[in-house]
């Protein structure tokens, strides 16, 4: 890019900044052939390739690709250089739906008409197997028109993320939108968890405020998993029943996209307001965009390649749900003495974790298969009673030398598998294991000990203190009479 005139690729000019966030800024831009407005997303690849982001991205682009929807932000052009990616994307003046709400509680006709052009979109992600994942109002922009556009598709999942069981398990989102099955961590239909969502934003459409809210978050977690919350007195009886039916915290009993859609409170003015907004100038196709060229360096690869063993980072909901002290399983299922995933933490980094996972599995005869994002899968060489024994193990980072691993069965003979796992792999990665959960820590981590003692050294005070407490009074029972008695003495003539 030309710094001095703020000219990219000889393509567009730049203006103004819309946004920034932690690895991307959004600028406001123009075509300088067509005059059309854009935005330009700028991504550096340094910082994106150390954090491990480069799939992401890559899937971002891939998605957007597929879903060219007239009320789904269109992505015009994708275009690299050294050491930035730029996203030329639509550019939508309306901004956020959020300032819209944020304001107050939206007329009934003008809500019904966000939510129709919404539920136009997403199902048809879901028609193209794409699943959001983080609808909100942050999320949903307008354009000149008035037009909705939903974006961000940055933790959005394609349906070959699925994993044996037909199920997404990555828990994302942001909590107050997400669906209960989320954050239960059992894996989910991500077709639901997204009806889930535009149930939650029409009810802030027309409410002006969350269905479910709390300061405490692990009590919201619980409004959400039972579905607690109340209507306002304006709303109309077709809407309450509608919602009723999207707000069911049981996925398998939650009504469907055609359902929604056929339900009398939605199709009213739906030939005026669902109508299909035109695009102009619809700029060059994306069919042929090399997305694994944009992150090549002439210099230098390493960077790229190192991401493939880069682990997971754990987000809010992961380090809630993994704690002994806010484990919400109790929230969501019957307890189990016979777990099906065991975790450990480990204070070695990830690629030590990787190798001694690799070894414990080869010794055991073991094939393993590497996947992104520090997720292995090992998968037995012979049948057992209930065919071959596949095995997940994935790395989640807490930091750079603290990292949590769960393994889990995903296919095969459950008794077989507590059998290996307690008698062969435990053993097999002793020595990368601080502490299986459950078990009693062999040492803190250094990052965590300083802070861990000073706690320990305060209860300690505090249990010395009330010990000392009840000896202190006796003593001073003790002292009062002989104190009395001196000063008698002392009042007594000589």
């Amino acid at each position: 890019m030309d710094t001095k005139t703020g000219i990219l690729m000889e393509k567009y000019e730049l203006g103004r900044v819309l946004g920034q966030g932690t690895f991307a800024k959004v600028y406001y831009a123009r075509n300088l052939q067509s005059g059309q407005s854009v935005a330009i997303k700028v991504i550096d690849k340094d910082k994106v390739m150390k954090v491990g982001l480069i799939e992401q991205i890559k899937r971002e682009i891939s998605i957007m690709k597929l879903v060219k929807h007239p009320n789904v932000v269109q992505l015009f052009e994708v275009m690299a250089t050294r050491t930035k990616i730029y996203f030329a994307v639509e550019y939508c003046k309306g901004g956020e739906l959020f300032n819209k709400v944020a304001k107050g509680k939206l007329k009934e006709d003008v809500a019904r008409k966000y939510f129709q052009q919404l539920v136009s979109a997403v199902d048809f992600c879901h028609s193209r197997g794409v699943y959001h994942r983080d609808l909100k109002p942050e999320n949903l922009l307008l354009d000149d028109n008035g037009n909705l556009k939903v974006s961000d598709f940055g933790l959005s999942a394609l349906a070959e993320s699925k994993r044996q069981d037909g199920l997404l398990h990555t828990t994302c989102g942001t909590p107050a939108y997400v669906a209960p099955e989320v954050i239960s961590r059992r894996g989910y239909d991500g077709v639901k968890a997204d009806i889930w969502s535009c149930g939650v934003i029409l009810f802030v459409l027309l409410a002006g405020y969350l269905p479910f809210q709390d300061a405490n978050l692990m009590e919201m977690y619980r409004k959400i998993d039972r579905g607690e919350f109340k209507f306002p007195n304006w709303f109309p009886a077709d809407v309450r029943r509608l919602l009723s039916k999207i707000l069911i915290p049981n996925p398998y009993e939650r009504i469907s996209m055609a359902k929604i859609m056929e339900s009398s409170w939605f199709r009213k003015g739906s030939n005026a307001e669902v109508e299909k907004p035109s695009r102009k100038n619809k700029g060059p196709s994306l069919s042929s965009v090399d997305v694994d060229a944009l992150f090549s360096r002439n210099s230098d690869n390493s960077s790229t390649s190192s991401s493939e063993t880069k682990p997971t980072n754990l987000n809010a909901f992961d380090i809630i749900s993994l704690s002994a002290g806010f484990d919400l399983s109790g929230l969501f299922e019957k307890t189990d003495n016979k777990k099906k995933e065991s975790r450990f933490m480990s204070r070695q980094p990830a690629p030590t974790i990787i190798s001694a996972l690799e070894d414990a599995a080869q010794r055991l005869r073991l094939n393993v298969k590497k996947k992104d994002g520090g997720h292995l899968k090992f998968e037995g060489t012979k049948e057992g009673r209930k065919g071959v024994l596949c095995i997940d193990a994935e790395i989640f980072e807490v930091t750079p030398s603290f990292h949590w691993v769960e393994m889990k069965k995903s296919c095969g003979d459950t008794m077989e598998y507590q059998n290996m796992l307690e008698h062969c792999l435990r053993p097999a990665l002793k020595d990368i294991i601080w502490v299986w959960q459950g078990d009693q820590p062999r040492a803190l981590p250094p990052q965590l000990r300083d802070e861990q003692q000073v706690e320990q050294q305060q209860q300690e005070d505090q249990e010395q203190n009330q010990q000392q407490q009840p000896q202190q009074e006796e003593i001073a029972q003790q002292e009062q009479p002989q104190q009395q008695e001196e000063e008698i003495q002392k009042l007594q003539p000589s």
